[in-house]
This record gives structure tokens, C-alpha cells and sequence, in this order.
């Protein structure tokens, strides 16, 4: 925190989280694409450059003058869960934050040279202050993984990259781009909920939160465990075809379904790697620097392969089924294999001297010594699963 903020600390005990690192509750496959951007020396300071070509510098003019700047003389309410949330994730500088007057709920985290946090009246007027809360972290979470930055750039580079679409097959080359970009949004929005509940640390309220914004300002009438239970009835229920406009339904979204965001961010709060930064041991941003591109990625395709063998979705469970079956297959395949050349060396060896002497004897521990490595590597190609 800088000097004027030291003295700023939650308004009720919250745990904080000193030099914390965006990795500790960003999604696998929006951290893996991160740290592969943030290897890249320059990457940041020659877009920054660039800034002049973007619409930042008008949005800031304009949320400045047609939009209401919080601070302790207006909001205050919001000006103090945005440095309380600063204070817990250990942002150093406090962003600027405005309140815009539109009906639709919602909140965004932008700019290049520094981030700019804008909420709208639809959203300050549907939540709670412990709901509103979780917002605030979840918009403060963007900006401490540079969401802000690298949203802003991969935007800029779609645009550049629709400008050439006259290019021959250039369509398809934009529609793959889009695609990528969109889930990687989809991920970084996950990302942005953990950072949330790591600030409100009140799971329920995270859950009214979404259910709120899903279903409006009506919470005597619904109910999170029922919320909750739409989510899993949207994965598993119907067929192959409810599978595939499932997917048609998400490409063009930026945010994933708010069902699946609740059921994603209970799942994520049950679990060990949560429990471990509530007690305090979690990566810090000192280490950023020797994060290994190879191991992120390794760890988002470990993810996606988890989620293809666990779904419900009628789909991914047929992926996954083709792929144990194929990986059976493969397994059976092999072990024919090394049966029919172990016993091949088994024979030979039997058959080389017929005495009763060492000669055959040593030539069988050699045959059962070969079949081991090959039934070791099989073992060791199974470990990633």
C-alpha cells in the first residue's frame, strides 16, 4: 500500500495477504497465458507505448466528467471496501474507481497505463455491502493480474486483426482468434471471483451475489443451495445435441453462465489450494519472475483433461469415454505385445543350451529383466492423469 493507505484495514477482521501473487487463485488455463505474456521483455512497455492508438485516454475524460469518482466525500461506502480490498491482496496503488449511471448490473476493470475500476448504479443499488464486497475484490483481482493490461491489448490486436480480413481465409483466421480470446476472458472472469472471496472471505455472500445478478433483487425468493443445484442440472441433463448448443450458447459470451460461475467458485472454496492461502501459504509475487511457462501450461491441459473425465455434460463425457477406451486399448495392446516378445525371449533362452547348468537359468532372469522397463514406463505415462 502506499504511505497515505498504511493505516487503512478492513471493517471487520479479515485475513490478509501480504506480496501475494495473482497466481494463487487465478484459473489454470487464464494463468498459464499469463505467465507465457509475462516472459515476453517488452511485451507491456511497447503497447503502453502505443496507448496513443487506443480509446483509453477518451474513457478516462469521459468517466471523469459524466460519471461520479468515488471517494471519502462520495461513496464512501464503496471507497472503503475498495482499500479494504487493496489492503487484503496487498495492491500497492489504489485505482481509481467510478460509479456510472446505467440500470444493467454490472462492473469492469480497464486501461493501460494504470486501471480504471467502473461500476454501475444498477449494481451498487441490486447488492449488499458484503456482496458488493466480493465485487470490488473480484474488479481489484483484474487489476492485480494485469487483466486490465492484456485485455486491453488482445483487444486491440482482434481489431487490428479485423481490419485485414479481406486477407484469403482471413475470416477463419479472426473467428479462431475471437474464439481463443473469448474463452480466455470466460477463465480470467473465474480468476476474478476467487480474488472476490478472497477479499469478502463470506462464500454466501459471493453465491447471493451471482444468484442476484442472475435472477435481480428479489433474495426472499430464492434460495443458493437451489441456485447451485441449476448449475449441475445444466452440465448433466440432456443429450448430445443439448451438449452441442450448449457450446454454441457460451462462444459469443465474455463471462461464463452465472450458474456455472457459483458452482465453479464453491468448488474452488472446498479445496485444499483455498484452505492453504487462508493459512497464509501461498505463491508471492517475488516469484513471479521464475515461474516456468512450461509447468503452467502443463497444469491447464492437466485441468482440461480433469474436467473432460469428470463432466456430466453428456459430450465430454463421450470425449472422455473415446479416451479410455482408446487408452485401454492402447494399454491392452501394449501388454500383448510385451507377453509376445517376453515369451519369444523366454524360448530362446530355454532353448539355447539344454543343461541342467546356470546357462538357461541366467538366460530367463534376463528375459524377465527386459519386460520390466517396458512395464515401467507404462506405469510412468499414466502419471499426468
Amino acid at each position: 500500500m502506499t504511505e497515505n493507505d498504511q493505516g487503512n484495514v478492513p471493517s471487520r477482521q479479515r485475513k490478509r495477504f501480504p506480496g501475494i501473487s495473482s497466481r494463487a487463485y487465478e484459473h489454470p488455463a487464464d494463468r498459464s497465458a499469463l505467465v507465457a505474456l509475462r516472459k515476453l521483455s517488452g511485451f507491456d512497455t511497447a503497447f503502453k507505448a502505443l496507448s496513443g492508438l487506443l480509446p483509453e485516454r477518451s474513457l478516462r475524460l469521459l468517466y471523469l466528467s459524466d460519471s461520479v469518482r468515488v471517494s471519502d466525500a462520495q461513496f464512501s461506502h464503496l471507497n472503503d471496501m475498495l482499500r479494504d480490498a487493496c489492503y487484503i491482496l496487498d495492491l500497492e496503488k489504489v485505482p481509481p474507481m467510478y460509479v456510472t449511471q446505467d440500470p444493467k448490473p454490472n462492473a469492469m476493470c480497464i486501461g493501460l497505463d494504470e486501471p480504471i475500476i467502473v461500476v454501475t448504479t444498477g449494481l451498487v443499488e441490486l447488492l449488499d455491502e458484503e456482496e458488493m464486497r466480493a465485487v470490488v475484490g473480484h474488479e481489484v483481482g483484474h487489476a492485480l493480474s494485469g487483466h486490465a493490461v492484456y485485455r486491453t491489448v488482445l483487444l486491440f490486436l482482434t481489431n487490428l486483426a479485423l481490419k485485414i480480413a479481406w486477407i484469403p481465409l482471413g475470416t477463419v483466421a479472426i473467428t479462431a482468434i475471437v474464439t481463443a480470446l473469448r474463452e480466455w476472458f470466460r477463465k480470467s472472469e473465474l480468476s476474478a471471483d476467487r480474488a472476490g472471496l478472497l477479499v469478502g472471505q463470506d462464500v454466501r455472500a459471493s453465491m447471493r451475489g451471482l444468484m442476484k445478478i442472475a435472477g435481480g433483487n428479489h433474495l426472499h425468493e430464492m434460495n443458493v443451495d437451489a441456485f447451485l443445484a441449476q448449475a449441475d442440472e445444466y452440465e448433466k441433463s440432456g443429450d448430445l445435441r443439448d451438449s452441442v448448443l450448449k457450446i454454441l450458447n457460451v462462444l459469443p459470451r465474455s463471462h461464463p453462465f452465472t450458474t456455472v460461475r457459483a458452482a465453479e467458485l464453491r468448488k474452488w472454496s472446498e479445496t485444499r489450494d483455498f484452505q492453504r492461502i487462508m493459512d497464509g501459504h501461498y505463491p508471492k509475487r517475488t516469484e513471479d519472475k521464475d515461474t516456468s511457462v512450461t509447468d503452467s501450461f502443463r497444469e491447464s491441459a492437466g485441468h482440461y483433461a480433469d474436467t473432460v473425465r469428470t463432466s456430466k455434460d453428456p459430450l465430454l463425457k463421450l470425449v472422455g469415454d473415446i479416451a479410455g477406451g482408446a487408452g485401454d486399448l492402447a494399454g491392452d495392446l501394449g501388454g500383448r505385445l510385451r507377453n509376445r516378445f517376453g515369451g519369444q525371449g523366454g524360448q530362446k533362452a530355454d532353448g539355447g543350451v539344454k543343461t541342467d547348468g546356470g546357462p538357461a537359468g541366467d538366460g530367463k532372469d534376463s528375459g524377465d529383466g527386459a519386460g520390466k522397463p517396458a512395464g515401467d514406463g507404462t506405469g510412468d505415462g499414466q502419471s499426468e492423469g
